[in-house]
């Protein structure tokens, strides 16, 4: 972890995670009535997620209070991120959580970026050696087996991947569940996470990243699948594979071959999108060159683009407007304390 991430910094990301876990409004909520008895306020309808603007960003806003207690066991906000979290994933709420994923005209509810950071949650408690996280763990359980049953049902009928810069993007979500399914020991949910990365990626060529980024984009469509293979393939394979597949980063390449961008309005809730693509085109760039040889000549470029996209990303995270304080917090805590890659 890099030694300019210290409590006062996790403090900042902290409070952004505390000021909306439970803000319920504003709210966007995607949701699909069957009848008049669906209709009902956030809190009612999720109880454990219903804050930070949406269902997915209260869940990873949730994972980061984790993370950072679980860093920062004696940092001045453990407390109240502890409580923010016994709050929420009480078992009473989780089993409303619970029974809301496995209603009639559901199916697709947060499929799959929300329901990836939810394992993503269950694997940070679980991995968490502290007995309130295991028990944290516990009460997800109905939850996390309502989203592996959607899943496992989904993934072998999808027949082509998702290849966008928002929430439906198929290979930044393969990688979350893919992290999760080998830290839980589930190989039979890996290995088909991992047939599903070959099948829709390893053919792939000449990534158009000169198409990049598209105006509301938080995730590269072509790093995104890189830093899954990275994931996939043995460290030789891959090298070879990326060639192919982003030839920019040849090492005698001169010049920046991917820049930083800029949101030309962070009060915009699409436009704030910009400010996430940097960093996770940081730690999607950290992951492609971890996934590499060790001599390889591309990594002192890879390197230097990540971090370029580093300062600008968490230079971007200030809490100013809730369009993106509501979630770039847990951006910046998965990119500063390598969770991808921890990982491997």
């Amino acid at each position: 972890m890099p030694k300019s991430f210290d409590i006062n910094a996790a403090q900042r990301f902290a409070d952004l995670a505390l000021a909306c876990v439970h803000k319920e409004y504003p709210n966007k909520i995607s949701h699909n009535l069957n009848s008049d008895a669906d209709v009902a306020p956030p809190r009612k309808l999720t109880p454990a997620f219903y804050g930070c603007y949406d269902w997915h960003s209260s869940v990873h806003g949730h994972w980061l209070l984790a993370r950072l207690v679980r860093t920062f066991p004696d940092a001045s906000f453990a407390p109240a991120a502890r409580e923010a979290l016994h709050q929420s994933l009480t078992a009473e709420n989780i089993a409303q959580e619970a029974t809301y994923l496995r209603a009639e005209g559901r199916t697709s509810f947060e499929r799959p970026y929300g329901l990836a950071w939810l394992l993503q949650l269950v694997a940070e408690l679980r991995e968490w050696d502290d007995p309130e996280a295991q028990q944290m763990a516990a009460n997800l359980r109905p939850l996390e087996d309502a989203a592996l049953l959607r899943l496992n049902d989904w993934l072998p009928k999808l027949s082509h991947p998702v290849r966008i810069g928002e929430h439906d993007q198929t290979a930044f979500a393969l990688g979350l569940m893919l992290d999760y399914a080998r830290a839980k020991g589930d190989m039979k949910f890996a290995d088909l996470l991992v047939s599903k990365g070959r099948q829709f990626y390893l053919g792939d060529k000449d990534c158009p990243l000169a198409y990049e980024p598209s105006g509301e984009d938080f995730l590269s469509p072509c790093l995104g699948e890189a830093d899954l293979m990275r994931r996939v393939l043995p460290s030789a394979e891959f090298g070879r594979w990326l060639q192919t597949f982003m030839p920019q980063i040849a090492p005698a390449k001169k010049g920046a071959w991917l820049e930083p961008v800029v949101s030309p309005d962070p009060s915009d809730p699409k436009l704030a999108h910009l400010d996430g693509l940097n960093l996770s085109r940081a730690w999607m760039l950290e992951g492609v060159a971890a996934g590499l040889p060790k001599n390889d000549k591309r990594l002192p470029s890879i390197m230097a683009t990540a971090e370029a996209h580093r300062r600008s990303g968490l230079a971007a995270v200030t809490g100013e407007h809730y369009e993106g304080g509501h979630w770039l917090g847990s951006f910046a805590v998965y990119l500063i304390t390598r969770r991808g890659i921890a990982q491997r």
